[in-house]
């Protein structure tokens, strides 16, 4: 492969790659904006087109103080309960700059579970407190393998921190994942969007 080196050394003057160097492409496929919803469920476009699919969120703020965004996993029936097994944990820094840690969360994940998982921990419900981030699925179509997946968000935690949350795992089960479903752990979804991609 060539290396792309700009005349003036400047990287603003690389208007174009090269042929011979390929870049995939984000394809939005659907956008769902949140208003008192109890879910928020992704029922198509999750199929054979895409070997990644990307779920973006944008300022989801729940109308119950001290909650978590979860995520459910679809694999053919009606019910988002595909067996997971699951690792979480997370960095957090307080307002006051009095308080910081890195920890794995034993709590937050799962080990052959049918239970939705946990994308965040306890996002306050002030009118300033929200969280962003995003979740990737690989291959869900595929028959052969189990279905990874992966998440980072950040967040207002409740008590004034921000936290920021790593998960990841997979989907225990040979069959296709066709939908997806994201709820709070309590309460709705008061405002905010999540808007899916495929990658190409």
């Amino acid at each position: 492969m060539a290396i792309v080196v700009a005349n003036n050394n400047s990287l603003s003057a690389i208007t174009s790659l090269p042929a011979s160097v390929s870049g995939g492409a984000m394809t939005l496929l659907e956008t769902q904006t949140a208003s008192s919803s109890s879910t928020i469920s992704f029922t198509s476009n999750i199929d054979s087109t895409y070997d990644e699919y990307v779920f973006k969120f944008y300022d989801i703020h729940p109308a119950t103080d001290d909650v978590n965004l979860t995520v459910g996993f679809r694999d053919g029936s009606t019910a988002y309960d595909a067996t997971k097994t699951t690792t979480w944990f997370y960095a957090e820094h307080n307002e006051g700059d009095g308080t910081t840690a890195l920890s794995y969360q034993t709590g937050d994940d799962l080990a052959q579970s049918t239970s939705f998982q946990r994308i965040t921990k306890a996002i306050g419900n002030g009118n300033d407190e929200s969280c962003a981030g995003t979740l990737h699925l690989f291959s869900p179509s595929s028959t052969t393998f189990v279905k990874h997946f992966y998440s980072r968000v950040n967040m207002y935690y409740s008590g004034d921190y921000t936290f920021d949350c790593f998960m990841a795992g997979y989907c225990n089960t040979t069959t296709a994942i066709d939908g997806v479903q994201f709820k709070m752990s309590s309460g709705n979804m008061d405002a905010g969007v999540i808007k899916l991609y495929g990658i190409s």
